[in-house]
């Protein structure tokens, strides 16, 4: 199974890629990560990306379809892989496609979730100063307001969760990632999943979608 997961911030994209790798046994490959590996452990193309990050530049998609390519090619890759985090641009899924060759994409995982409700979800969320927990004030409040469970610690807000930036970061989303939700549309393999629901539920019909794919 060769899967890409998409969602908006906010729609629980990082938790069922986890769940989901377990599930199918095959490795969960979140490219921020990659991408900081490749950077620290200085592999050539980990040294070009830096060349630009410390000129304040873009790294160009060569060198971002080179690092990731590095990775689908590694031996736990070879029975599947969930891709969460690239492509990002129809750009990058072409050449995405390009470095599949005669293995595709089973399915593209799109997490759709309502635009108001991902706000409350990003503006509700609240961090623990001491060891950054995460919390909810409404779907996962800690037992004494703005104390953390755990350590006591503070709990506060990022500067990126309150409610305006958290409009202009879903905003900016929406608009980069819809000509990717229709690229795989176009290509029949996009599965969109209601994001709404439990999160049991989503990765219940995650898990149906993709299994139909086998």
């Amino acid at each position: 199974m060769r899967i890409i997961l998409m969602g908006p911030p906010g729609a629980g994209k990082g938790t069922q890629a986890e769940k989901l790798a377990k599930e199918l046994d095959i490795p969960h490959i979140a490219t921020g990560d990659i991408f900081r590996k490749a950077v620290s452990e200085g592999t050539q193309l980990g040294k070009k990306a830096k060349s630009y990050m410390d000129a304040g530049q873009l790294v160009p998609d060569e060198v971002v379809i080179g690092i990731v390519e590095e990775r689908l090619y590694k031996p736990d890759c070879q029975e599947g892989f969930i891709l969460d985090g690239f492509p990002r641009t129809v750009p990058q899924a072409e050449a995405l496609d390009g470095v599949l060759k005669d293995d595709p994409l089973s399915a593209a995982v799109y997490i759709d979730v309502e635009f108001d409700e991902l706000v409350e979800r990003l503006s509700g969320r609240r961090i623990c100063r001491k060891c950054g927990k995460s919390y909810h004030i409404k779907f996962n409040p800690p037992q004494v307001r703005g104390v953390c469970d755990d350590d006591e610690g503070e709990l506060y807000q990022r500067d990126d969760d309150n409610e305006e930036t958290a409009k202009e970061r879903l905003e900016v989303y929406m608009k980069n990632t819809k000509p990717l939700v229709e690229y795989y549309e176009e290509r029949g393999i996009l599965k969109r999943i209601n994001g709404s629901q439990s999160p049991d539920d989503v990765f219940h019909d995650i898990v149906k979608e993709v299994r139909e794919k086998l």
